[in-house]
């Protein structure tokens, strides 16, 4: 497959999750890793197909989309602002978590770290 038939087929592959997804609106309709790699690629349990459905997600969320998840519920399309919220809170925490290992190995203060990324360390209160 040439470089351009692969991008294609990834744009075709990232507005079908995005059409999935969006048939999945709200926390209680979402769809698991698995489900949704069935859905894109015909087999759940290959782990390389699960990541690939991340990073499409990744990718899709890059470009302003409001797709959601938590390990509860799966993936889906935020209903409301809270939803997108909640997810918003969810990876800040994971990103700080990590830094919180940067910081640690590194042996520098996480604010250190932290002006370094220009990124502020208090969460808004929900």
């Amino acid at each position: 497959m040439t470089n351009q038939s692969q991008k294609m087929q990834q744009l075709k592959t990232r507005a079908r999750l995005l059409m999935v997804l969006q048939q999945h609106v709200g926390r209680g309709f979402g769809l698991t890793v698995k489900d949704l790699a069935v859905e894109l690629f015909g087999y759940p349990n290959a782990n390389a197909s699960q990541r690939r459905v991340r990073k499409l997600v990744e990718e899709l969320r890059r470009e302003g989309h409001h797709i959601c998840a938590d390990p509860k519920n799966g993936y889906f399309i935020a209903a409301n602002v809270q939803e997108l919220d909640d997810t918003c809170r969810f990876l800040y925490a994971r990103a700080m978590t990590s830094l919180n290992q940067v910081s640690a190995m590194k042996r520098v203060s996480l604010p250190d770290i932290a002006g370094q990324l220009n990124i502020r360390l208090e969460e808004k209160a929900p």
